[in-house]
């Protein structure tokens, strides 16, 4: 019979699951993955990616929103998008590698 302690079981969930970390200016954002959540923050993360559907809403606010959701530091999140500024292609790009890296687990436990 196989025998896990929490810490292996927080481990592996850390390997597939892990965030995906943005350095910028000597400063990191932890952009968590929405597995890692809590209910609220990803029942927010589902309406403001509604939000990204409709084309009467301000792509980059929404994209902002989206970051500032999934940060693990609110504070950092804000120095990031002040840094981003109001640059769409940028916002774009952060939540695509975002995206990317939370399919599933996959990309993040190919990385460990």
């Amino acid at each position: 019979m196989a025998s896990y302690s929490l810490d292996d079981i927080r481990a592996a969930a850390e390997r597939k699951y892990g965030s995906t970390d943005i350095e910028f200016g000597g400063d990191v954002v932890r952009l968590l993955n929405p597995l890692r959540l809590t209910k609220a923050k990803r029942d927010e993360l589902m309406s403001v990616q509604d939000q990204l559907g409709k084309e009467d809403s301000d792509q980059a606010a929404v994209l902002s929103q989206a970051i500032r959701v999934v940060a693990a530091s609110e504070a950092a999140a804000n120095k990031l998008l002040e840094a981003v500024g109001d640059d769409l292609a940028i916002l774009a790009e952060i939540f695509g590698h975002y995206g990317e890296s939370t399919q599933s687990g996959e990309a993040s436990a190919s990385q460990g």
